[in-house]
C-alpha cells in the first residue's frame, strides 16, 4: 500500500480520515467523503508538462496518485472539444462547443471515474467489486475490473439497452438484471458487499470516482488555453461530473492556473425524473427521492442521489441552474444533433442540447456566451441497429 499526501474530508459534518484503506462514506454522517490534497504544490510552469502528457492521468498532480504509482488505465481522457456551427447558428448561439465523452475507451464518461476509483481500490487491498449502473458505469467497471485482472458483479435495470448489456458481459462482468431502476440495483449491491466483501463502487460511495470525474474540468480548462467558459450544461444523473468538475475550477483557480469566474452550471434532467430540478426550484438543500422514475435516457434514472445536496450547492454557487426536458425533446435534439455535426449524441447529450432552447429564451444563456455541452456518452450504445431502419 502506497503512502498518501491526500486526506478525506466530510463537506457535510467536517469530519476527517486518513486516506488509507478502502473508504466507503464518512462514518460520522453517512454523507460523500471528498478528497482534501493539503498543500500540494502545483507550479505554474507545470502547465506546459501537461500538455506533453497524454490521457487523463496526465492530470497526475491534481488526482490521487503517488509519485511511485501507475494507474489502471485503458487510456481514458483526451476526448475531443469540438466547435458545434450549425447547431449555434440554428440556436442563435456564436460560440457553442460540445465535449464529446463519447471517444472513451467504454464509449462513455465513465471511463475517467472508474479508472481512479478502481486505481485507489487495487492499491488499498480490494480483491473483487460490485456496483449498480443504469448502464453505462456497468460498462466501464466491467472493462477496469478486467483491465485489473479482478471479478466484478454488476446489478442493472432489466431495462437496460440490449448493446449496453452486451458489452458488460463481453467484459466478463457477473451481471444481474432486476425488476426497477438504479435504486433498486443499489440496495442489492450493498446487500452483495455486506455478504461477500466484494468492495462497492457504487456512485459517491467511494470517494474517488469524483476525482476521476474532475478531469473533465482540468481537460476542458486546458483544452481552451488555460481559460474557462462562460456556462457548462450537464446531463445529470448521480452527479459526480458535476461535483467533479465544480471542485476542479476551484482547485485550477487556486493554483492560479486560470483566472475565474467559473463558470456557470446548469443541470440537465429528463422530465420523467428529475429530483435535481424540483428541489432547485423550492430552494432546498436536500432533494426528495422521484417516485417512479423513467426516461428513455437511462443514465439520468437516478430518483435519489446520494450528492444531491453537493450539486445544488455547486449550481447555486456557480450562479447556474437546473433544466429538465420530456423524452421527445431529448431525442429529437440528440438525432438532429447528430445529423448536424457528426457527434453520436446519446440520449443524455440530446437533454444538454435540447435545454439550450429554454435557456436562451429565459435569458440565462446570452447569444454570444461561450457555452460547452456535454455529450456524456456514444449513442450507438442505445441503439438497436433495426431502430434507424426503413419500416
Amino acid at each position: 500500500m502506497t503512502d498518501t499526501d491526500w486526506t478525506l474530508e466530510c463537506d457535510a459534518c467536517g469530519n476527517t480520515r486518513h486516506a488509507a484503506g478502502l473508504a466507503t462514506v464518512c462514518d460520522r454522517c453517512g454523507q460523500p467523503w471528498l478528497v482534501r490534497y493539503g498543500d500540494r504544490h502545483r507550479p505554474l510552469t507545470e502547465r506546459a508538462d501537461v500538455r506533453r502528457r497524454h490521457g487523463m492521468w496526465r492530470h497526475r498532480s491534481f488526482l490521487p496518485l503517488a509519485a511511485d504509482e501507475e494507474p489502471i488505465t485503458l487510456g481514458e481522457g483526451d476526448t475531443p472539444l469540438l466547435r458545434t456551427p450549425r447547431i449555434g447558428a440554428r440556436l442563435g448561439l456564436s460560440d457553442l462547443w460540445v465535449k464529446d465523452e463519447g471517444a472513451n475507451p467504454t464509449g462513455s464518461f465513465k471511463s475517467r471515474g472508474l479508472s481512479a476509483a478502481v486505481t485507489r481500490a487495487v492499491a488499498a487491498g480490494a480483491t473483487s467489486f460490485v456496483l449498480p449502473t443504469a448502464g453505462n458505469a456497468g460498462i466501464a467497471a466491467s472493462a477496469y475490473a478486467a483491465r485489473a485482472g479482478l471479478p466484478v458483479r454488476v446489478y442493472a435495470p432489466r431495462t437496460t439497452p440490449r448493446t449496453i448489456v452486451s458489452q458488460m458481459l463481453a467484459f466478463g462482468a457477473d451481471l444481474v438484471l432486476l425488476d426497477g431502476h438504479i435504486g433498486d440495483c443499489g440496495r442489492a449491491a450493498r446487500a452483495w458487499a455486506t455478504e461477500s466483501g466484494a468492495t462497492d463502487l457504487s456512485t459517491l460511495r467511494e470517494p474517488y470516482r469524483i476525482e476521476g470525474k474532475k478531469t473533465l474540468g482540468l481537460e476542458l480548462a486546458m483544452q481552451l488555453g488555460w481559460t474557462l467558459p462562460d456556462a457548462i450544461l450537464y446531463p445529470t444523473g448521480g452527479g459526480t461530473g458535476l461535483i467533479g468538475m465544480w471542485k476542479a475550477f476551484a482547485e485550477l483557480i487556486a493554483a492560479e492556473w486560470v483566472s475565474g469566474p467559473a463558470p456557470r452550471m446548469y443541470t440537465v434532467q429528463s422530465s420523467g425524473c428529475a429530483p435535481m430540478v424540483r428541489a432547485f426550484a423550492l430552494g432546498a438543500e436536500r432533494a426528495e427521492a422521484w417516485p417512479e422514475p423513467w426516461t428513455v435516457a437511462s443514465g439520468l434514472r437516478v430518483p435519489a442521489p446520494l450528492g444531491d445536496r453537493l450539486m445544488l450547492r455547486a449550481l447555486r454557487e456557480s450562479d447556474g441552474g437546473a433544466v429538465a426536458v420530456d423524452d421527445r425533446a431529448l431525442t429529437e435534439a440528440a438525432l438532429r444533433g447528430t445529423r448536424d455535426e457528426g457527434i453520436d449524441f446519446a440520449p443524455e447529450g440530446g437533454a444538454a442540447l435540447a435545454a439550450l432552447t429554454p435557456l436562451l429564451a429565459s435569458g440565462a444563456i446570452a447569444p454570444d456566451d461561450r457555452v460547452v455541452v456535454f455529450n456524456t456518452g456514444a449513442g450507438w450504445l442505445y441503439r438497436d441497429p433495426g431502430d434507424l431502419l426503413p419500416a
